[in-house]
């Protein structure tokens, strides 16, 4: 069974905070994801976005910034909580509202991917992950994050399995 984090770049006034309308709307653009990939709006990681959110975290090691972007990408925003007669099943839903996106593609552009590798390839090639995974994993999250923010966008995020 694969598992993925699902990001989907949205127009604030295109959504609804409503976990129930949200995850519908997230469903569809799952069901749409090579025509939105191909878009620039839509990125999914499989199994491994808990590894780059580690290998982004090594910024903290670096002193990169004291409010901590390096959070953003992955586990950043507010959780849309699930309303009492929610399905259950639903994907649990983040959103990272406009501001967030534009600090997450600036701190995705400024930081050295080289320097954050350093500090985690021991513990990281211990584990089986590349260089080249997470290097790719980056490239395409600067892309996403950068398109995202230059529209004015947020990011709503949906874990699917």
């Amino acid at each position: 069974m694969s598992v993925y984090l699902h990001f989907r770049a949205v127009a604030v006034s295109e959504i609804r905070d409503d976990h129930t309308w949200l995850a519908a709307y997230m469903s569809e653009a799952w069901e749409n994801d090579e025509a939105e990939y191909a878009a620039g709006i839509a990125h999914s990681i499989s199994k491994s976005w808990n590894a780059v959110h580690d290998l982004y975290a090594a910024a903290d090691a670096l002193c990169t910034d004291a409010d901590q972007p390096w959070n953003l990408p992955i586990y950043g925003g507010r959780p849309v909580l699930h309303r009492a007669d929610a399905d259950p099943s639903d994907p649990p839903l983040m959103l990272l509202e406009p501001l967030g996106v534009s600090q997450a593609a600036q701190f995705l552009t400024t930081v050295s991917f080289d320097e954050l590798w350093n500090v985690v390839e021991a513990r990281f090639s211990a584990l089986g992950w590349t260089k080249q995974e997470h290097l790719e994993h980056h490239r395409d999250l600067q892309e996403f994050y950068g398109q995202a923010a230059s529209a004015g966008h947020a990011v709503v995020k949906a874990v699917w399995a």
